[in-house]
């Protein structure tokens, strides 16, 4: 995990893509920011880029490949899933089922995008907080 490394924000919502970004300044988070408006741009620059991203958020329904194709496509590309990005869905709504398929997957955390923006400022320090401190099994190799 590359703690210094840039984030990575896939959501097809130019609102929320703004919001985010006023958050992430507002609480002086200093890893650049990479939005892309799908999993298929995503994980063409993932595996076109040696950049080693700290953290993955990932909307579940988007254009073209889903939150989910996108984190199978990270897990069945060795090289990526040697990156050990924590890969987190951050979505609007949930149900049992999508919960539950996104564990199983597995993902690293499933997030509910709180509706005010004091909010969602607190769920995204905390999640930056507690990956900032986590280790990593490929910072012992």
């Amino acid at each position: 995990m590359n703690k210094s490394g840039p984030i990575i924000i896939i959501d097809d919502d130019k609102d929320d893509q703004k919001i985010l970004t006023d958050i992430f300044n507002d609480l002086k988070i200093k890893n650049s920011l990479l939005f892309f408006n799908d999993g298929f741009e995503a994980i063409e620059y993932l595996n076109a880029n040696e950049t080693n991203p700290f953290l993955i958020f990932s909307d579940v329904n988007m254009p073209k490949i889903s939150g989910f194709e996108l984190r199978a496509e990270i897990q069945n590309t060795q090289k990526l899933k040697n990156k050990n990005i924590p890969f987190l869905v951050f979505t609007t709504a949930a149900s049992s089922k999508t919960v539950d398929d996104a564990y199983t997957m597995p993902v690293q955390g499933f997030f509910i995008k709180p509706s005010s923006y004091k909010e969602l400022e607190t769920v995204i320090k905390s999640i930056v907080e507690y990956w900032q401190i986590c280790i990593a099994s490929n910072e012992y190799h």
